[in-house]
């Protein structure tokens, strides 16, 4: 019986000594050391790849004249230092993103009602007059997420267009249909739409329309629209527009396409166009915003 009682012992005394050398080994003072570090380890910082260089932006911060800010390359580069970009065109270190913010504002475009903060394709750094055709062709590619957009009275989500390809007249077609401007219609607006991926094109009213009428924006309308399947949410999502004579491709996350061809691309030709991308909300509600990270973009020709 002592015997079993002095074994029981021992048995205890080995446990607890067993016990204390191997948590002493885990809470030693390299251990404790290590966990210092990990719990003080600075966040890696990530930075977005999008190079500026070919884009200008324009903002809603209001000006005297009621005009929003436009910033052109090279001075775009530099949109962490502008104190008129920062509350809408900000870099996120720690997603790697350089997020668009917009609001309802007074400073608007002339051909809009609504605020955005959307960088528009410059061939040509600081210069809007060089621009590209569907024969010529382009390729606009991003990965982005919408991370929050408000609700109408009703509890539905604002809309906010996140790419566009936007028609531009000549100045030769400007003085030939007597306008005050080079704005033509966009051929292109892709929306975030309660969590989908929405598209709209433009067609011509009356196909046989001329070279002339057909210049005027009011000879196309909107076409019935087109939704992806796949539900983006608030997620990241990968988008591609492909444009070449006649014909353009939109493509989202790889794995869905929508093409576009036929006698309305084929009169689309007349037309000089560039990319735009960032944040257009859609909506004037008091109290609306969006907010847009773009990770990558990347246009071509």
């Amino acid at each position: 019986m002592r015997l079993k009682r002095f074994t029981t012992v021992v048995l205890i005394v080995f446990s607890f000594t067993s016990f204390f050398e191997v948590h002493a080994q885990e809470f030693s003072p390299q251990t404790e050391n290590s966990f210092k570090k990990k719990k003080h380890r600075k966040r890696k910082i990530r930075l977005p790849e999008i190079d500026l260089s070919n884009w200008s932006v324009t903002v809603p911060a209001e000006r005297a004249e009621g005009k929003p800010v436009v910033v052109e390359p090279p001075k775009i580069m530099d949109y962490a230092l502008n104190e008129d970009l920062k509350p809408y065109m900000y870099t996120d270190s720690i997603r790697g993103s350089i997020v668009f913010y917009a609001e309802p504002t007074k400073a608007t475009t002339p051909n809009s009602k609504y605020s955005r903060s959307e960088l528009r394709e410059q061939m040509v750094p600081g210069d809007n007059n060089i621009n590209w055709t569907f024969a010529q062709g382009g390729v606009l590619k991003g990965k982005l997420s919408v991370d929050k957009v408000s609700k109408d009275s009703s509890g539905k989500y604002h809309r906010v267009i996140i790419m566009q390809i936007h028609g531009r007249l000549t100045n030769k077609q400007r003085d030939l249909i007597g306008q005050k401007d080079n704005n033509a219609p966009p051929v292109l607006k892709i929306y975030w739409d309660k969590g989908k991926i929405r598209i709209k094109t433009k067609k011509l009213k009356n196909i046989n329309t001329s070279f002339e009428r057909m210049l005027d924006k009011n000879a196309w309308t909107d076409d019935e629209g087109f939704n992806f399947e796949q539900e983006v949410g608030f997620r990241k999502f990968y988008l591609e527009v492909y444009v070449s004579k006649e014909k353009m491709i939109v493509s989202l996350n790889k794995n869905e396409f929508k093409t576009y061809k036929g006698i309305h691309m084929e009169k689309w030709g007349v037309f000089e166009n560039y990319f735009k991308a960032g944040n257009y909300l859609q909506t004037r509600d008091p109290g609306a915003y969006a907010q847009v990270s773009y990770f990558t973009l990347e246009a071509s020709h």
